[in-house]
């Protein structure tokens, strides 16, 4: 006698019309560090006779056409929001010139880099209109009263 298994339907709402599917973080962040070039230049600051020998500040180039792991919603929101770091060429330009250390400098400008991607990349919530419950509007006007009432108590007394 064999078993049979049967799997019911799931009987869940569809996805809305604004669905996107959730951007692939890691797959995102592997292509920033694999499509970032990176340039490096003597940087200022402390160091000693150091700065003037050794090329540590470092410039991150990012062409926004070669990202992966962004639906196309993403790469528009992201072209909007960080549209005053776009260059002419479609490039977001990153300096990183803290540490004496150009290894230091290369990572922190490679976080900051997908930091700066990952945030504007990231969809708003789709906002569902609510309303105030029937408690929170008796409140709200028990406190309105309570105001007034504490306001009236303020002036002086009518002649009576």
């Amino acid at each position: 006698m064999s078993i049979i298994v049967v799997r019911a339907l799931s009987l869940a709402s569809p996805p809305p019309l604004c669905y996107h599917p959730p951007m692939d973080q890691f797959l995102l962040r592997q292509s920033i560090r694999l499509a970032a070039q990176p340039s490096f230049s003597r940087s200022g600051g402390p160091g000693g006779q150091n700065v003037n020998k050794v090329n540590t500040k470092v410039t991150l180039h990012l062409r926004l056409g070669d990202l992966a792991g962004l639906s196309e919603a993403e790469l528009s929101r992201v072209r909007l929001i960080l549209a005053s770091r776009i260059t002419g060429e479609d490039e977001i330009v990153i300096l990183s010139s803290e540490e004496r250390s150009q290894r230091t400098n290369l990572e922190r400008g490679l976080a900051r880099l997908e930091a700066l991607v990952c945030a504007a990349a990231r969809l708003p919530k789709h906002r569902r209109p609510t309303k105030p419950t029937r408690a929170s509007r008796e409140q709200r006007l028990q406190t309105k009263h309570h105001h007034g009432q504490k306001k009236q108590d303020r002036q002086r007394p009518g002649p009576e």
